[in-house]
């Protein structure tokens, strides 16, 4: 299934992240993908043998908040053409993890070597989606304005086991005034497919975590004084429950280094 054919606002946007997109490819690009593209759903992606799939959609479909689930691929299918004409997941993203028994073994730039029939690959949505809505409305996102990529910290927070698949949910964090908050939450409850509302505000020790100051993915950011962190559910999740499941091989996106798709935010939205 291709694409219909773009409006004059996507093909503007499309254009933007063209030269992104091709310095991802040609390994040029490796940094964050938050504030890039904006317009764009940007994804997590985890990929595992065909044998594990099922059990990893069973994971999804049971934890929709924190892996809501925009795209599935056939075994073997390297191209995505729900979410672009021209995707290619082997080489798309500006780094991998690399996974194996449910431990990281490598960092790598693409996985053409990697690749073979029997991969299946998950394209997840992400906060980062979310975050161009946020500054579309006139709200700052700390994380943007500092250069940082997002603050991301394992919580205490259950996940739905699914077969293997089981774990804490990890949560992206942004500080807002309270007025700000309470807009943040408006928006973001209408982007299910980029996480939703978030999952907590306020006081981080109740959801176990214990310094802000060191998050366990991505940087660390200010949260001025009157203000609150904001808690999302985090892409990331799936990295934890892999750690847990330890399928013989599974990649993933390096956190905060999306996969840029050709779909509009707004196109999964909740008018």
């Amino acid at each position: 299934m291709r694409l219909p054919e773009p409006s004059a606002y996507k093909r503007s946007v499309l254009e933007q992240a063209a030269e992104l997109r091709a310095n991802i490819r040609a390994g040029v690009y490796r940094g964050t993908t938050s504030g890039h593209a904006p317009g764009l759903v940007q994804g997590n992606v985890v990929i595992l043998p065909a044998d594990w799939a099922a059990e990893f959609l069973a994971f999804c479909q049971a934890n929709p908040v924190a892996c809501p689930l925009i795209a599935m691929s056939q075994p073997g299918e390297a191209a995505l053409p729900g979410l672009g004409d021209d995707l290619d997941i082997r080489t798309d993203i500006p780094e991998y993890h690399v996974f194996r028994d449910g431990q990281r073994v490598d960092t790598v730039s693409d996985i053409n070597e990697l690749w073979d029939q029997q991969m299946v690959t998950f394209v997840l949505g992400c906060s980062f989606s979310f975050e161009d809505a946020l500054q579309r409305a006139g709200l700052k996102v700390r994380n943007i304005e500092s250069g940082a990529n997002v603050s991301m910290y394992r919580s205490n927070i259950e996940t739905v086991p699914a077969g293997r698949f089981h774990g804490r949910m990890v949560v992206s964090m942004r500080p807002f005034n309270s007025s700000d908050a309470i807009r943040a939450i408006q928006i973001t409850t209408r982007l299910p497919k980029a996480h939703g509302a978030p999952v907590h505000l306020g006081d981080p020790a109740l959801i176990g975590i214990d310094d802000l100051s060191a998050p366990d993915f991505g940087d660390a950011v200010t949260v001025e004084a009157g203000e609150l962190p904001l808690f999302w559910a985090c892409g990331v999740t799936p990295q934890v429950a892999l750690e847990n499941a330890r399928p013989p091989l599974a990649i993933t996106h390096v956190p905060g280094k999306m996969l840029i798709t050709e779909r509009l935010n707004e196109e999964l939205a909740i008018l």
